[in-house]
C-alpha cells in the first residue's frame, strides 16, 4: 500500500517535466525584421521571460534585427553587403571577438554554439561590387547548440536569398 503513494507523486512529479517552456510568456517570433524564421530553431536561443521585442536597427546599407527579451539583447540578426571575393571567416571576423571553428558548405557558413555567419548565393551588387553576408549571434542566451545555430543560419540564409534584401540597392 506504500507503493501506490509512492507511485502517485513520482507521476506528479514527472508531468511538469519536459513541457512547454514554462519560463517563457512570450511567443517565439515567426520573422526577423520581415524574414521568415523557424520558431523552434530560434526558440532554443531566447531566454524565458516575460516580454519579447523584436526592433529594426538597420542603418548604413547594414540590416539589424534585434530581439530583446524583457529589456535585454537576446540576439542579433545582421545582413550585410561586403567586398566581393571575401570569405565568411572574413565577414566573421568583423563581427566577433570569437572565431567560429565549425563550417559547412565548404566555409559558406561559419558557426559555433551561439553565433553564425553566412554568405548568400546569388545576392551580388555589382554595381558595387559587394556580396550579401548573413549573421545570428545570440551572444545574451545561455543556451550553446552548434548544430542548433547550424540550422538557425542556412535557413536564416536561404530565406534572404528569397526575400527583397538579396536585390542590391540601385542595381534595378
Amino acid at each position: 500500500m506504500v507503493v501506490v503513494p509512492a507511485i502517485a507523486v513520482l507521476v506528479a512529479a514527472l508531468s511538469g517535466c519536459g513541457g512547454d517552456d514554462s519560463g517563457r510568456d512570450y511567443a517565439v517570433p515567426e520573422e526577423l525584421c520581415g524574414v521568415a524564421v523557424d520558431a523552434g530553431d530560434l526558440g532554443p536561443f531566447l531566454p524565458d521571460g516575460k516580454k519579447v521585442t523584436v526592433r529594426d536597427r538597420s542603418g548604413g546599407g547594414t540590416k539589424v534585427c534585434e530581439v530583446v527579451v524583457d529589456d535585454k539583447l537576446a540576439l542579433r540578426a545582421t545582413q550585410a553587403w561586403v567586398e566581393e571575393g571575401k570569405t565568411t571567416a572574413y565577414f566573421a571576423s568583423g563581427q566577433t571577438l570569437k572565431t567560429p571553428r565549425e563550417s559547412a558548405e565548404g566555409d559558406r557558413f561559419r558557426y559555433s554554439g551561439n553565433e553564425a555567419f553566412g554568405k548568400t548565393k546569388g545576392c551580388v551588387d555589382e554595381q558595387h561590387g559587394q556580396e550579401l553576408y548573413t549573421a545570428v549571434q545570440a551572444q545574451g542566451s545561455d543556451h550553446e547548440d552548434a548544430d542548433a545555430m547550424k540550422r538557425l543560419i542556412t535557413a536564416y540564409t536561404s530565406e534572404v536569398e528569397g526575400s527583397p534584401s538579396c536585390e542590391a540597392e540601385g542595381s534595378e
